[in-house]
């Protein structure tokens, strides 16, 4: 009889834990493409935003933020996140609130922001995107 670490040791030999898999995601794939084409020259190649994203500039306007666990896109829901893509900050926010995100809804398909929001979604922890997943109520 083979013990329980064997087997696993075994199976492990031949790639049945071990293997990544052999399929990524492609809305993951798509929404890194067109992160890096319309994003990443703001909200950086890391999704690690500008520096000092917390203070204003010179002309008042808040930096890109991150997009990563440092940041507060996972605070948000889909929904809001979306509409920021698509439709810009200050469109969102409104109040006169000015901001340097411009709307990529006459540049990006639907499908292409949504693929965008998957792929930052991808790089959050657990614990960040259990938080996003449950403001989202999808979880």
């Amino acid at each position: 009889m083979i013990g329980g670490a064997a087997l696993l040791s075994i199976l492990a030999g031949v790639g049945v834990f071990l293997a990544p898999d052999p399929r990524p995601d492609p809305t993951v794939s798509r929404g890194r493409e067109v992160y890096a084409a319309n994003c990443a020259v703001c909200h950086g190649q890391q999704l690690e935003g500008q520096p000092d994203w917390q203070s204003p500039a010179a002309n008042g306007r808040l930096p890109a933020p991150p997009h990563d666990k440092t940041g507060h896109s996972w605070h948000h829901s889909d929904a809001l996140l979306l509409s920021i893509i698509a439709l810009g900050t200050a469109a969102v926010v409104g109040n006169g609130y000015e901001s340097d995100m411009p709307g990529f809804a006459g540049a990006l398909t639907p499908e292409d922001m949504e693929a965008v929001l998957a792929f930052i979604k991808s790089t959050w922890p657990e614990r960040e995107a259990k938080y996003q997943r449950r403001v989202s109520g999808v979880e």
